[in-house]
Order: C-alpha cells, then sequence, then structure tokens
C-alpha cells in the first residue's frame, strides 16, 4: 500500500468515536471537536426543560404561527378557527346522536317498531357524519389557501431581517450558519406547523368532545381515558427532546459533512479537486464524519423506541381498563346496553383522536425548535441593523478622516487595525501596499463604512459616519473587488447592477466599457452584452478570472460613486490589461459624472501588491500587521533607501522583473 492509499484510508479505521480527538491523521478540515454555536448552546435549556415546560412552550409556538398567519390572511385565519371548532363539534353531536339511535334500537318492544322508530335518529346520525365530512373538506380547502400565503409571508420577513444586517455581521460564523439552519429549515417549519396546529386543533376539539361525551354517559370512563391521553403525551415529547437534544449534540459535525458534501460537487473547487486527486480523499472524510453522525441516529432511534414502547403500553392499559371499567357497569346495569354502545363508540373516537392529536402534537414540538430558529435569526438580524438616523453624510466629502481606528473581526483576539490616524482629501488617488495580511483590505472597508470601527471614529467631513445613515454612506461608494461577484445575470447588467436606474449604453457606460477593457469580454461573448454568464443556465457562458475582473472593474467605473475602492483590481489580468485598468481608473478619478454633476472628482483607493503601476498615485500608504508605517509620493519613498518598507518592496518586485529578462 503506498503513502497516499495509508494515508486516504486512515479515518476509516478510525472508531466512531474518533471524531473527537482533534487533529488526528486523516481529519481534513484539521479540527473535529469544534466548538457549538452560541445559539445551539443556548438552546440546550430548552432540550432539558421538563415536560410540564415543555407543554407551556407549545402556546408560544402556535402563537408564533397565528402571528404570522393573522398578519398575512387574517380572514382566513379566523374563516380556518370557526370551521376546525364547528368539525369538533359535529363529532360531539354524531355521538349524542349515535347515543340516542342506540337507545332506541335497543329499547324493550317489537324489533321492527324499534327500527322503525330509530329512523330519524338514524338519519340525524347520518346527517351528522355527512356535515363532518364536507366541514373537513373545507378545513383543507382554507388551509390549502392560507399556508402557502404564511410560507411566502414567513419568508419574506427572514429576507427583509437578514438584507439589513450590517456587513461585518457576516464575518461572526455562528450567525451565518443560524441565517442557514433558521432561514431555509425555520421557513419550512412555518409551513410545517400551519398543518400541525390545524391537525391539532382539529384533532383537540374531537377529542374533548369525545371525552366529554363519554363523561356524561359515565364519569367513571373519563380517568382511564385520561391516564392513555397522558402516556401518549409524555412518550411523543420525550421522543421529541432526546431528537433536538441529538441535533444539540451534533450539530458542529453535521456543520463538517455539509462542508465535505459541498467541496465533492462545488463546481469552484472542481478543477483542483480532480488535478490534486482529491475525490478518495473526500469520500473518505465524508464517510468517517457520515459514520459518526449515522451511529448517533441509530443510537437515537432505538431510544426512541424505547420511550415509544413504554408510552404505547401505558396507553394500552389505560384503554384495557376503560373496556373493564364499561364491562363493571354493563354487569352491574348502572348504563343500559344502548349507552354502552355509545360508550364504545365514543371510546373509539377518543382514541382515535388522542392517537392524531399526539402525532400532530409530537410533529408541531419538532417543528418548535426550526421555529426557535427561526425567531431567533429574525432577533438576531434585526439587533445587527444599523441604528436609524436622520443624518445623512455628506456627499462627495470633501475630506475622509481617520482618528485612533482600531478594528478587530468578530471572534478574533488579534486586531487587524491599530490605531489608524489618515485623512483622504477628495480628487486624491491613494494606493495602500503592504504584505498578505497588512490590513489592506480591512482599512478600506472602514473609510468606506462597510465596517465599523471598533474603537475610533471616522468621519466624512464633519459628520462621524457611526451616526449617519448608512444608505446615505453607502450610496456614495463603490468596490472593485478582487474576486468580483459573479451574479447569474446578462453580462451587460453585471456592469449595470450598481445603477440599474440609470440609461443604458449612455456616455458613462461606454467610459466604464472602454476604460476597463470590459469592451474586449462582451465582444468575444456570443451575444454581446446580452449572453448570460453563468453556467447555472443552460447556454450560460463562462468567463475567466481576468474577464470577471475586467467586468467588475467596468462595474465600479460605471458606478461613478463618491468613493471608489479597487482592491487588487488587475490580480488576474496581464501586464497590458493591467496598465489599460489603471489608466481608467486614473482617468475616472478625474471626471464628472454629469453635467449637472456638484463635483469634479472623487477619491479613489488602491489596494493592490503590483507596485508597477501605483508610482502616479497622489500618495503611497505602506501597512504593515495593521499600522500605517510609511506615507508619502513613489518618490518620497524610495528617497528612504534599502531600509524603508516600500523601497524592499519595490526593489524585490523590479529585480524579479530584472531577472527575467536577464534570463531571457
Amino acid at each position: 500500500m503506498s503513502q497516499h492509499q495509508a494515508q486516504a484510508t486512515a479515518p476509516t479505521e478510525a472508531p466512531a468515536t474518533g471524531d473527537r480527538t482533534a487533529g488526528h491523521p486523516g481529519t481534513l478540515i484539521g479540527v473535529d471537536d469544534l466548538e457549538p454555536p452560541r445559539w445551539a448552546s443556548v438552546d440546550e435549556q430548552v432540550a432539558d426543560a421538563s415536560l410540564w415546560q415543555t407543554l407551556r412552550e407549545l402556546p408560544a409556538t402556535a402563537a408564533i404561527i397565528v402571528r404570522l398567519s393573522w398578519a398575512t390572511a387574517p380572514r382566513l385565519t379566523l374563516l380556518a378557527g370557526i370551521v376546525q371548532l364547528l368539525s369538533g363539534c359535529t363529532t360531539a353531536f354524531g355521538l349524542f346522536a349515535t347515543a340516542n339511535a342506540l337507545t332506541v334500537l335497543l329499547e324493550s318492544g317489537p324489533t321492527p317498531q324499534r327500527v322503525i322508530d330509530s329512523l330519524p335518529a338514524i338519519a340525524v346520525v347520518v346527517a351528522s357524519f355527512a356535515l363532518r365530512g364536507l366541514l373537513d373538506t373545507a378545513v383543507s380547502a382554507v388551509q390549502g389557501t392560507l399556508t402557502p400565503r404564511v410560507r411566502h409571508a414567513a419568508q419574506n420577513e427572514i429576507n427583509t431581517a437578514v438584507a439589513g444586517v450590517a456587513l461585518i455581521t457576516w464575518e461572526d460564523a455562528d450567525f451565518r450558519e443560524l441565517a442557514r439552519q433558521g432561514g431555509y429549515h425555520g421557513v419550512l417549519a412555518t409551513e410545517n406547523s400551519v398543518r400541525n396546529i390545524a391537525e391539532v386543533t382539529s384533532s383537540l376539539v374531537s377529542l374533548t368532545a369525545a371525552v366529554v361525551t363519554t363523561g356524561l354517559l359515565s364519569p367513571w370512563l373519563v380517568p382511564v381515558l385520561l391516564l392513555a391521553t397522558a402516556a401518549d403525551a409524555w412518550a411523543a415529547m420525550t421522543s421529541a427532546k432526546l431528537g433536538y437534544r441529538s441535533f444539540l449534540n451534533m450539530v458542529s459535525r453535521r456543520m463538517r459533512l455539509h462542508v465535505v458534501e459541498n467541496l465533492l460537487v462545488a463546481r469552484d473547487v472542481a478543477a483542483e479537486r480532480t488535478a490534486l486527486t482529491l475525490h478518495d480523499v473526500l469520500l473518505t472524510e465524508h464517510r468517517r464524519v457520515a459514520t459518526d453522525v449515522t451511529n448517533e441516529a441509530i443510537r437515537l432511534e432505538h431510544r426512541k423506541s424505547l420511550v415509544r414502547l413504554l408510552g404505547r403500553t401505558l396507553s394500552g392499559t389505560g384503554t384495557a381498563l376503560a373496556y373493564i371499567v364499561l364491562g363493571i357497569l354493563l354487569y352491574l346495569t348502572v348504563m343500559p346496553l344502548g349507552l354502552a354502545g355509545a360508550a364504545v363508540m365514543a371510546m373509539r373516537t377518543a382514541t382515535s383522536a388522542l392517537n392524531s392529536t399526539m402525532v400532530a402534537i409530537n410533529r408541531l414540538y419538532e417543528h418548535s425548535f426550526y421555529l426557535r430558529f427561526y425567531e431567533k435569526l429574525l432577533h438576531e438580524a434585526r439587533g445587527h441593523h444599523p441604528p436609524v438616523s436622520e443624518i445623512t453624510a455628506p456627499r462627495n466629502p470633501e475630506t475622509i478622516r481617520l482618528d485612533n481606528v482600531s478594528f478587530t473581526y468578530p471572534g478574533q483576539d488579534q486586531p487587524a487595525l491599530h490605531n489608524i490616524n489618515l485623512t483622504l482629501r477628495r480628487g486624491e488617488v491613494i494606493a495602500l501596499v503592504g504584505e498578505n495580511g497588512s490590513g489592506k483590505t480591512t482599512l478600506g472597508k472602514i473609510l468606506t463604512g462597510l465596517y465599523p470601527p471598533t474603537h475610533g471614529t471616522v468621519r466624512w467631513d464633519d459628520v462621524d459616519l457611526a451616526t449617519a445613515d448608512t444608505r446615505s454612506v453607502y450610496e456614495q461608494i463603490a468596490v472593485i473587488a478582487q474576486e468580483p461577484a459573479r451574479w447569474p445575470m446578462i453580462a451587460g447588467t453585471n456592469i449595470r447592477i450598481g445603477r440599474l436606474d440609470c440609461a443604458t449604453h449612455d456616455a458613462a457606460w461606454h467610459a466604464a466599457v472602454s476604460k476597463s477593457g470590459a469592451d474586449e469580454v462582451l465582444n468575444a461573448l456570443p451575444h454581446g452584452e446580452k449572453t448570460v454568464v453563468s453556467k447555472q443556465f443552460r447556454q450560460g457562458q463562462d468567463l475567466s478570472g481576468g474577464q470577471w475582473q475586467r467586468i467588475g472593474v467596468a462595474r465600479g467605473i460605471y458606478r461613478d460613486a463618491a468613493i471608489l475602492v479597487a482592491d487588487e483590481p488587475t490580480a488576474a489580468l496581464d501586464a497590458k490589461a493591467e496598465a489599460r485598468v489603471f489608466a481608467g481608473l486614473q482617468h475616472a478619478t478625474n471626471i464628472s459624472r454629469s453635467a449637472n454633476s456638484d463635483r469634479a472628482t472623487r477619491t479613489t483607493v488602491l489596494v493592490t501588491h503590483r507596485l508597477a503601476n501605483v508610482s502616479r498615485a497622489d500618495r503611497i500608504l505602506v501597512l504593515d500587521q495593521g499600522r500605517i508605517v510609511e506615507s508619502g509620493t513613489h518618490q518620497e519613498l524610495m528617497a528612504l533607501g534599502s531600509h524603508g518598507h516600500y523601497h524592499q518592496l519595490y526593489s524585490l518586485q523590479a529585480q524579479a522583473y530584472r531577472n527575467a529578462a536577464d534570463t531571457l
């Protein structure tokens, strides 16, 4: 066996409990004993709650659904409740009518005459069952209309809450996982819970009607029926709580499983997945984690089966006792035979309604966990919305000033930026350079208001961005990312997406396309700008990384915002295309948006490792470990000599070009 094969098979040889050993050989992600998300550890209180506490939670769960339902369609919600109540009442009426018919049939006298005398009562019984059938159909029709509307309202509520969160929130891994769980599963749970609540309501009404009818026929039968009810309720709730506890225990492992499953099919890593022969490694890792998850699922089902067996045993005992009590009542002639027959039907109805109620309650309780995620996601998302402000950020600010700004990413101990003091002036082209991890990209997001500083203030003119309306800030910025968003749309819309309200093919469009080099990309597409640039669609077209960068640069230029941040905009471009892009960005800095514009220039920030094209920047800021260590023009920084950071970086790149030329 080769070394590679030995490493690939190592995870499968580990026992299922090996998932708790961090960093053992073959662990693909590198850490097995991942800390669960904060929201999962908090919800352990729910899993540890007593049965009574659990039952008290169900009205709160129902309230979530009723609130959504009432807000979506109040008349349909009211109609659904009325129809379900009438359906249950019809059950009770049918039982009493059955008791009356049996009493007439079984009383003393000639049999033919008894049959004739019972016909009116039998007609009432038939009518009650027919009415129950019509009401059940009405319930289904109302629910079929109401349920999709509630799901739509829930999805819209989630979308609205999540869309408004501050950008920095997405740096929190816990929030991202909560968004996934509460978003997809939570919305699906609302849809299922509407049906469950309808089933619970209808079944409870029928159960209540059957128990009340039984109690009126003989109060002795009620306690034993309630024993069966309590046993089934305990079994259903305990089983659901076992499932929830298992879910919380396995959440981090399921996260790893989701990651590996995605890597097995993700298109963006397909080339390296094949070239690096990772299929066996990924399959082995998936089997390793999936084995642990599967074993836990099997253990869970075994525990649930034992609980269900005990619950059904107790429930069956209660039902048997009910029939024993009924036999004693008949033996002692305390209950007439006709009423005994009605009592049997009432008990069977109660048992059937009880089973339906417990199934519906169990499902509702299981969905309540995801509804908690749904509510928690709404709460946390709204808590991360930027505060509403009537202060408007100044249009095209004269200065951008950072005073003692520091920034630390969520979950990190070390700051990414330390005590930054900086002033940018309108119309400047500022270049941020430095090694990887020096804080260049973070600084670009701080000065544009995309990230709030952990300490210190960012001011546009005299306005602190922490107090300004965020929309008024974002409307004035454009960002060209190293990996630009690949919107699954036509190529032209990919460029216009920052200014969809503007007329197409105006002077700004032609300038952006030309200066960025995107015209070459559009001309090479089979349908030009009308080509869909996404392989998600059947006739979609692929673009290379360099082509996407040109589209992204065109998008940033066409956005024509007051402040433009270009973060490694040419990393995937050749030297000729790179020079064209930098010239285009320089040109875009010095032109006005329109003839009626109140500004003549924009402020441009270039974040780059490629130093050959930053020499024309008005200022170059050199960052090292989150601090600005040098500032000046190209000439000023080169004059610092070999001890300067910029001089060292520039000389290293220049030497590489000289060595290449000497080799040729």
